[in-house]
């Protein structure tokens, strides 16, 4: 029996409205990119990806929703002094847990809104309390060890936290406490963490960031490896307008109309593609 897997990667709120375009844009091509039998979530993609396995919204209504004026958005920015120490922990990083490592001292250390705040936030974005009964991954990194973990609905966590640590940006948005451990993202370990697919016969990953490091693995370079080991893959990334779209601050509300636009007319060049990795 041929399984499918759809990996969902991070991205910020324009990685949010980008991924539902691109979705949006395929089902409107008769393409349900979403009925995979896994969907992996990453950061952005733990929301998107929650979203499409609790299936309480179509994505009709998820697309116009990113439409819509940002009301009661908030708006955040990863400022100079934020990028920096991203830049000082990745050159100075040789695999991706000792770049989580850093990034989550950094994170337990800096000042932000607190976790019950925050966690309000996203409650109201998912408007949902429990796992999905269809198969669905959320990664976070530990902030002590760096070492990647895939919540699901046998994890024991609730989904609001789960989703929660992997959207918790360090510098940004404060790590999530979860059975004692502080999380952060799980997009530092890597933008889409492409690898937990492994074993998926076909696998469709849509990831707004494109690149990698050497100690922080790209999508394509995974995509890469699934591929050696005898999976069909398709990575979508944003093409050049859905880059000019999306802009430089990832956070900023204001940006999803147009980052929304600009994944479904992008979908319009992978429907051929993507139609062949899941229908043939």
């Amino acid at each position: 029996m041929t399984r499918t897997a759809l990996v969902l990667g991070g991205g910020g709120v324009t990685g949010i409205a980008w991924m539902t375009g691109v979705l949006h844009g395929l089902a409107e091509a008769g393409i349900p990119a979403t009925r995979a039998d896994l969907i992996i979530g990453t950061s952005a993609g733990s929301i998107v990806g929650a979203h499409l396995a609790a299936e309480t919204h179509d994505l009709a209504d998820l697309y116009a929703s990113q439409l819509a004026p940002p009301d009661g958005e908030v708006f955040a920015k990863l400022g100079t002094a934020v990028l920096l120490r991203y830049v000082r922990a990745m050159i100075t990083s040789r695999t991706p847990e000792a770049y989580g490592r850093k990034l989550g001292a950094y994170a337990l250390r800096a000042a932000t809104e607190s976790e019950e705040k925050r966690r309000a936030v996203l409650a109201g974005r998912l408007r949902f309390d429990a796992w999905p009964e269809r198969a669905l991954a959320v990664t976070a990194v530990d902030a002590l060890t760096g070492e990647l973990r895939a919540f699901d609905k046998d994890s024991g966590v609730p989904v609001i936290d789960a989703v929660g640590a992997s959207c918790a940006v360090p510098g940004v948005w404060p790590p999530v406490t979860i059975k004692g451990r502080k999380w952060i993202d799980g997009g530092m370990h890597s933008p889409a963490n492409v690898q937990l697919a492994a074993g998926y016969d076909r696998v469709l990953v849509v990831a707004p960031i494109a690149s990698g490091s050497k100690a922080v693995p790209s999508a394509r370079g995974q995509a890469a490896a699934l591929t050696a080991a005898g999976a069909r893959v398709e990575v979508i990334t944003p093409g050049d307008a859905a880059k000019k779209a999306i802009g430089r601050n990832v956070l900023d509300p204001a940006r999803r109309p147009g980052a929304a636009r600009a994944g479904a007319a992008q979908a319009a060049a992978h429907v051929d593609a993507v139609r062949a990795l899941l229908q043939d």
